[in-house]
């Protein structure tokens, strides 16, 4: 990206927060499945209080979500920490990245990405409903990180994508015999629309999407990095 694209980057990623903060914190137990968006950094560890109150390694896993845990908001507030090793008295040298958790939230699927150099704490957090009646299945949600008009177009679904925003896309019925569909990400240059990723993906009920539309040191041009969460299947019925 050029150096205007990436200060603009840097306060995007700076105002990311607040888009939980918007709403009322919560105090009870979070079920959270987390991961790592650090292209630089993708084997950084991080840790959490787990619902005992014991700070524990968060699951992370490469170009997937890890696994669920149970941890229990501080002041109505997610924290992350950067050692297992927490002074009680004075955590906050210890605090990697914090995000308020939206009122009501009992499970969450949290995008950790890279502050801004020089930024304290040195991540920021994206937290998505991870509740199926906020996520439903076949749906998928396009999280965007570079500070340009982006838009994505999926089976019948043409969707402008805001920069920091989070972007929901019904499922796509639109589809080949394989249940496949086109999937194209384009961002505006100049007045032109341009593609950066075009792919053809398989959509079903029991998959849901997560895209991160993000920008990388040197980039000329936006990419694209897609989670696929599979919903679990009940067990059979005895």
């Amino acid at each position: 990206m050029t150096r205007r694209h990436s200060n603009l980057l840097a306060a995007l990623l700076l105002t990311l927060p607040a888009h939980a903060q918007e709403a009322k914190p919560a105090a009870a137990a979070l079920a959270v499945r987390s991961y790592l968006h650090d292209p630089t950094h993708p084997a950084a560890e991080l840790y959490l209080r787990d619902a005992t109150g014991e700070v524990v390694k968060l699951s992370l896993a490469a170009m997937e979500l890890g696994k669920a845990q149970q941890t229990v908001p501080v002041n109505g507030s997610l924290v992350l920490f950067n050692t297992a090793t927490v002074d009680p008295k004075n955590p906050q040298p210890a605090v990697a990245a914090s995000a308020a958790v939206p009122q009501n939230m009992k499970r969450a699927i949290v995008i950790i990405v890279p502050a801004p150099a020089n930024s304290q704490p040195a991540y920021r957090m994206v937290l998505i409903d991870d509740s199926l009646a906020a996520f439903p299945k076949g749906e998928s949600r396009i999280l965007s990180l570079v500070p340009l008009e982006t838009a994505m177009q999926a089976g019948e679904h043409k969707l402008p994508c805001k920069p920091g925003a989070i972007t929901s896309a019904p499922p796509v019925t639109k589809r080949d015999p394989y249940n496949m569909a086109q999937t194209d990400f384009y961002y505006k240059k100049n007045g032109s629309w341009i593609a950066f990723s075009e792919c053809r993906m398989k959509y079903l009920e029991v998959f849901r999407q997560i895209f991160i539309v993000h920008g990388r040191p040197g980039g000329t041009a936006p990419e694209l990095t897609t989670l696929i969460d599979q919903i679990p299947r009940p067990p059979p019925a005895k």
